[in-house]
């Protein structure tokens, strides 16, 4: 039996958009949100566990910018604002932090000399190194019995997911 329900109505927040659902689908939605708190939850551990090797006390959000500085090599305070969504205060509160720990440091921008990139000292690259090293490989052990199809599908549909949230 397919119950239908009516999410269309008014409330406080605006739900005019959300579409009419059948029970199931609901159902199905809300155990996957569940499971991606789950996710988040685990990877936010993993995250705070990593912040405090590398630095101890180091807050998440401070581990964050340093780890995106090192994924795009170098990179502008505007640049890390708008792919971390931080406002600037924030973030020049964090890039001290990082400099004085002696993780990143600031060259002139040859591209524009008004601007600085920020990137990852040699220090700080080993110091990352070793405070990922307890859970380095994994996913790779966690996934080893998997069949190569089913994560090729979770990769494509995370992708998926993703690319329609931000749409949203």
């Amino acid at each position: 039996m397919t119950t239908e329900i009516d999410n269309t109505s008014s409330t406080a927040a605006d739900t005019s958009s959300i579409p009419v659902l059948e029970e199931e689908r609901v159902t199905a939605i809300t155990a996957l949100e569940s499971e991606f708190g789950e996710l988040i939850t685990h990877f936010r551990r993993v995250v705070m566990d990593n912040a405090n090797r590398l630095s101890p006390g180091m807050l998440p959000g401070a581990y964050k910018t340093f780890t995106t500085i090192v994924r795009y090599e170098s990179s502008t305070a505007s640049t890390l604002t708008d792919v971390l969504q931080m406002d600037k205060g924030q973030l020049s509160r964090t890039v001290r932090e990082l400099e004085e720990l002696g993780l990143i440091q600031r060259t002139p921008d040859p591209a524009d000399r008004r601007s600085m990139l920020l990137s990852a000292t040699e220090d700080g690259l080993t110091r990352l190194a070793v405070a990922r090293r307890p859970q380095e490989g994994a996913m790779l052990r966690r996934l080893a019995d998997w069949e190569l199809d089913d994560i090729s599908t979770l990769t494509a549909l995370l992708h998926r997911l993703i690319t329609v949230t931000r749409e949203a």
